[in-house]
């Protein structure tokens, strides 16, 4: 039997920084034909302030458009208490992410709080979340590199998983946001972090250009990660981050590359291309302003 890599399907990560609405039907519609191609596991949506992410403004519809699919890990982002309540209200949902930095800058830009404020607002949300059986996703970005002017220190990465492990928290996406990994950094902060922290989960979000990103995705497998973020067609980047331009990796070119590895994922590699060719319409149709 083939070993399982699981790609979670980030349509929301893809979809945040269009700067036209995508109409809700056409969201609903786009993540169905993911669902059709064989990702089970599917980031549907962020519940955020429209002011700041308009695109996300209706995560609640899209959401519910899949209250049904229980096959699926439903997944929704939140940046703070507010937008948790929301996620918990309309239901339908079995994981809750949210985003951590090792960046202070990065932090308040991407969820308007410092550190200091994060920390117990994260320790009572786990609470929450743990009441309604749902599992916690925490993204800590900036793990690789922090071009913030900031320091990056490899100690300091660990110092913080060590700190969200005392916390509970036992599902961790390491993520490249701005594409400053290195495969062998990549590597032995995986062997690390996997031996040092056994009973947390641990994944990858990699963001990159074309000629780079699976050098990294290619660390990661050696060194036992099993889990990555991706978006059909490479869509997205993190609006706050400092380019933008860096796109997530393609879930469709990943996917083969894997089964080209012998690995297993589920992933339909023809129905797949589909969704990349959805991804490149929205891109045309709603990427400029």
């Amino acid at each position: 039997m083939l070993e399982q890599v699981t790609i979670v399907e980030t349509p929301r990560d893809a979809f945040q920084g269009l700067p036209k609405f995508i109409p809700t039907a056409e969201k609903i519609r786009y993540i169905q034909t993911l669902k059709d191609a064989g990702f089970k596991h599917i980031d549907v949506g962020s519940f955020v302030s429209p002011k700041a992410v308009p695109q996300m403004a209706d995560s609640e519809s899209v959401v519910r458009a899949f209250s049904s699919s229980k096959e699926l890990e439903r997944i929704a982002i939140i940046v703070n208490e507010q937008g948790l309540e929301r996620a918990l209200n309309v239901g339908g949902l079995d994981a809750i992410g949210f985003p951590l930095s090792l960046s202070s800058e990065f932090q308040i830009k991407n969820t308007h709080a410092t550190p200091t404020q994060v920390w117990p607002m994260l320790e009572r949300m786990i609470g929450k979340i743990e009441q309604h059986d749902m599992s916690f996703l925490l993204y800590l970005s900036m793990a690789f590199g922090n071009p913030y002017g900031e320091a990056w220190k490899e100690e300091e990465l660990f110092a913080l998983i060590r700190s969200l492990g005392a916390l509970g928290i036992r599902h961790i996406s390491l993520a490249d946001t701005v594409a400053l990994a290195q495969p062998e950094q990549v590597r032995r902060i995986f062997v690390r972090a996997m031996k040092e922290y056994p009973k947390i989960a641990f994944g990858a979000h990699f963001h990159g250009r074309p000629d780079s990103w699976f050098k990294c995705v290619e660390a990661a497998l050696s060194a036992g990660c099993r889990r990555f973020d991706a978006t059909s067609g490479g869509l997205g980047g993190c609006p706050f981050a400092q380019d933008a331009l860096i796109a997530n990796i393609p879930s469709d070119q990943l996917a083969k590359r894997l089964s080209g590895l012998g690995f297993s994922t589920g992933i339909n590699l023809e129905k797949v291309q589909d969704c990349a060719a959805l991804a490149r319409d929205f891109q045309a149709r709603y990427g400029k302003a």
